[in-house]
């Protein structure tokens, strides 16, 4: 992964498209700044979560992400993924998880991670 030096003089990863890097909620960590300053793996490889509820369902069902959920044609109807903790969770780091599901769902993970990655945004506008 390339590096760049930002304002401050540490190195942080670039920016990329890669599909590996979106999250299972419909996030894109390639864009994180925890990810960006190498303090997060990114979802995928972050085995510390285990808090994640959303991330245990995707890993037991064998899933990419929430995107592929035959279960939910609305992720909103999941309690896994729409709860109190999640919606102050989006409020708090301005994040659209749904929106991001919905856009997977449209174009493909490699489409949205692209697409992320050239707005250099973690998650699409709320």
């Amino acid at each position: 992964m390339e590096k760049a030096l930002p304002k401050g003089g540490a190195a942080v990863k670039k920016i990329l498209a890669d599909e590996k890097l979106v999250a299972y909620c419909g996030l894109y960590c390639g864009a994180c700044r925890r990810y960006l300053s190498d303090t997060c793996p990114g979802c995928g490889k972050n085995e510390k979560a285990t808090w994640c509820r959303i991330r245990k369902c995707n890993i037991e069902h064998s899933l990419s992400g929430c995107a592929e959920c035959s279960e939910f044609s609305d992720v909103n109807g999941c309690k896994k993924f729409n709860n109190p903790l999640s919606r102050v969770f989006g409020f708090i780091f301005r994040s659209n998880r749904k929106a991001g599901v919905d856009r997977i769902r449209s174009v493909g993970r490699d489409r949205f991670a692209a697409e992320l990655a050239g707005l250099k945004r973690h998650s699409l506008p709320r």
